[in-house]
């Protein structure tokens, strides 16, 4: 097999990091760009070593003036968790926008075939259900999740328009939600709230009624799909990459409880604005396109999960 450079942003968050050893695993040489806002060096230290690894401390959304040629940019850097990104909204939107800008240029340089890991949420709080690439969504663009929501739809547009006029080849990737480990014990987002929760024997708490539904992946499945649709010569997407299992998330909560065997309670608190009240792919595009069924169930997915962050919370004792 051909070794392949591969430029990955946001290669020290959760999915870059475990995309860069499965690439440097591989075979390829990797470059890791990260500006370490939300991503982790512990995430990628065994790499940091590795001959074909490279580490650059930069941010996606300014200029980007090393003078490398790539094969592949998978473009994942912007915080995918509504704590992280509503906490600057405007550099969301500058690492989103601008971010695509970069890749995009650089691409056009290059030559490089680009991954866009775009997301659920340009479906917003949808009306159809489950959601499928045609549906155009029911966003609020003043709401708290604005910064995120449109940011990377307008980028979906960036990519689109960089291929048309420029001919960049690009893929791209609407990510539903996706755990595992090398998640952020206090990212925000709800199953790693409820496993620290239930870990430290703390109430769990859920929001609204816990009535509202999610479709979780594990990264393994995720990062088959992505590696894919980029080997794929005819389909770039958009496509839907999740799993279509659904689960409300007090159902959740209690599958937690029990694989923690925690005496926590649930408690419930105020719904936050414009939480999505339901939320699953339609993945037939991907299963005809790519040939992707989601294989760790959620049981296994969440006992990785929970290993995980038990030993990250050891550490800090």
């Amino acid at each position: 097999m051909k070794r392949k450079k591969i430029l990955i942003t946001g290669g020290a968050g959760f999915l870059g990091s475990h995309l860069c050893k499965r690439c440097l695993c591989a075979g390829h040489e990797v470059i890791c760009l990260d500006d370490l806002s939300t991503g982790s060096t512990d995430f990628i230290k065994d790499m940091l070593s590795e001959e074909r690894f490279t580490f650059l401390n930069q941010d996606i959304s300014l200029p980007f003036d090393q003078d490398l040629d790539f094969d592949e940019i998978y473009n994942l850097a912007c915080p995918a968790s509504p704590k992280f990104y509503q906490k600057d909204p405007i550099k969301t939107i500058k690492t989103s926008v601008m971010g695509a800008f970069s890749v995009c240029e650089l691409a056009k340089k290059t030559g490089a075939k680009v991954f866009q890991a775009s997301t659920s949420e340009v479906y917003g709080d949808p009306k159809e259900h489950p959601q499928k690439e045609s549906y155009f969504g029911n966003v609020n663009f003043f709401g708290r999740r604005s910064c995120y929501d449109e940011g990377k739809r307008i980028a979906e547009t960036i990519f689109y328009e960089y291929q048309n006029i420029h001919g960049v080849e690009v893929n791209i990737a609407r990510i539903f939600n996706t755990y595992g480990p090398n998640m952020h014990p206090s990212d925000g987002r709800v199953i790693t709230n409820l496993i620290v929760q239930a870990l430290k024997s703390e109430p769990l708490t859920i929001y609204g009624d816990g009535s509202q539904t999610r479709s979780f992946c594990f990264v393994t499945d995720l990062l088959d799909a992505a590696v894919s649709l980029m080997e794929h010569e005819n389909f770039k997407g958009p496509v839907n990459l999740g799993n279509p299992s659904e689960i409300t998330v007090l159902d959740l909560a209690e599958k937690i409880k029990s694989l923690t065997n925690t005496s926590s309670t649930i408690t419930c608190l105020k719904l936050p604005e414009d939480d999505p009240k339901i939320r699953r792919p339609d993945i037939a595009l991907a299963k005809e396109h790519l040939n992707f069924t989601p294989k760790v169930d959620l049981d296994e997915g969440l006992s990785k999960t929970i290993s995980y962050l038990e030993k990250h919370l050891q550490k800090e004792l």
